[in-house]
């Protein structure tokens, strides 16, 4: 089809100063980290044991996953089950309150009184997974000092992220904290187009965090630019370590994908041009979620509530996908063996969460000639991530039999795909190069997109000269 036409392996050439980098840490998450939104301070933590000697426990009971969209009845008899499953639907209610693009001026108030309220319980959640984290990590001079050179750099990149979380808490076009799971952190948000004319096509998009500060808000920089380019974006959150593991990312990602597949029409999307994205960590959870579909689809009697047929390709932004290329590489940078492998859950799974490695296993050839087409962005001078990662999983791909290509961009570093070129304003290969994509065989868009204004500068220049310079990634 046209709209699913391939770019060639592309190196795009620019200055390359020298910067270091951290493990595959979505760069956004930066300024807001201590920020980040759990999604019930009453839900008890799930952590690996290897680094806790107490036990996890659980305050309350959560609803099976097979109940996440059934409609729920009260009756007068109060049980546990009921009282949680009125919890749960009125959880449901207050997001989608939330959510809402205009309220009264009595409504504002209410929901002001909430966000600040929810935002005291999430405080504290946050410190509590916070000293449980700086337990696992222990004192080690490589994660110190790159949290030291993270918070120069997001106060240099300060004056963009405000004019971002503006724009996400204020703005109309987004929908915050819509729900599509039982589990904690179990919501998204939605980007949509200012223009209401005709069903508009969709990015799911995970993003990254090193697979423990991740947030749904680190899209917001994407989602903003995209929607301006009449595509809906959603931004997935998932569970994080200590609160999850790597099984936890991968469900909640698939439920998030679900509800995107089965209700994106209700928000204008076209439900079919669906595209799945994900950044930094969030593109090796998103691949791993979409061949664990495909393989889930091959099997017989699995139940599933999306296909990996409705998703028309794959976006991986600086992705890794062979963990036992990374592993050692990650120590070197802070991210340090022990705590790497308790979020993969240990050792032997590394080969189960290694859409590489999977990908070579005559097994489940069936499976991954199921895959949709593999677009692979990636910088050469990513030093969070090497590029080989991406260049060597669409080759990997590509002798499997899967439409793959990896598009490099030349000595752009892990965050300047993503955060310091978009900041920076005017033309941006590599989203030029994403909306092309998107857009292929809309005649109508590709016409809007070549008029299209040139996107305003956020950061002055030399603050992100200063911010490339001491950046942790």
């Amino acid at each position: 089809m046209p709209s699913q036409q391939l770019l060639p392996i592309t190196h795009h050439h620019f200055e390359s100063p020298p910067s270091s980098s951290l493990s595959n840490t979505s760069a956004s998450s930066m300024a807001a980290m201590l920020l980040k939104i759990e999604d019930d301070p009453t839900t008890g933590l799930l952590v690996s044991s290897p680094f806790d000697d107490e036990k996890s426990t659980s305050m309350k009971p959560l609803l099976s996953r097979a109940s996440s969209f059934t409609s729920i009845t009260t009756t007068t008899t109060t049980s546990p089950t009921t009282s949680n499953n009125y919890y749960q639907q009125r959880r449901r209610r207050t997001a989608s309150d939330n959510s809402l693009p205009t309220l009264s001026g009595s409504g504002r108030r209410d929901s002001l009184g909430r966000d600040v309220e929810h935002a005291a319980a999430e405080t504290f959640v946050v410190t509590r997974l916070s000293l449980k984290l700086l337990r696992y990590l222990g004192v080690g001079y490589r994660w110190i000092t790159r949290f030291l050179a993270l918070g120069c750099y997001a106060l240099f990149l300060m004056p963009g992220f405000l004019q971002v979380g503006y724009y996400y808490f204020f703005s109309s076009q987004v929908r915050r904290g819509i729900v599509y799971g039982d589990q904690p952190r179990n919501r998204l948000d939605l980007y949509l187009p200012k223009r209401n004319d005709g069903q508009k096509p969709v990015i799911a998009f995970v993003t990254g965090g090193a697979w423990i500060i991740g947030y749904k808000a680190w899209g917001s920089l994407l989602g903003q630019q995209l929607s301006e380019r009449g595509i809906i974006v959603a931004c997935i959150d998932y569970r994080n370590f200590p609160q999850g593991t790597i099984s936890d990312m991968v469900n909640d990602a698939s439920q998030g994908i679900s509800f995107v597949c089965n209700h994106i029409a209700e928000y204008g999307g076209d439900p079919n041009r669906i595209y799945l994205m994900g950044q930094s960590a969030g593109a090796h959870i998103a691949a791993c979620t979409l061949l664990e579909q495909a393989i889930k689809e091959s099997g017989e009697g699995e139940r599933i509530s999306w296909s990996v047929s409705q998703i028309k390709a794959y976006f991986g932004l600086s992705g890794g996908y062979n963990l036992f290329d990374l592993v050692d590489h990650f120590h070197s940078r802070g991210l340090y063996r022990s705590i790497f492998l308790s979020i993969m859950e240990g050792e032997q799974s590394l080969q189960q969460f290694s859409p590489e490695v999977l990908a070579r296993d005559p097994n489940i050839r069936t499976a991954v000639s199921r895959l949709p087409p593999i677009i692979l962005f990636h910088g050469t001078a990513d030093h969070s991530i090497p590029s080989d990662s991406s260049k060597n999983f669409a080759e990997t791909l590509k002798r499997a039999g899967v439409r793959a290509e990896a598009i490099l961009y030349e000595g752009k570093t892990h965050t300047d795909l993503f955060l310091q070129d978009p900041m920076r304003g005017g033309s941006d290969q590599m989203f030029e190069d994403l909306v092309a994509i998107v857009h292929a065989g809309d005649l109508e868009a590709l016409a809007k997109d070549a008029v299209a204004p040139p996107r305003r500068r956020l950061v002055p220049e030399f603050l992100l000269k200063l911010a490339r310079s001491v950046s942790p990634f």
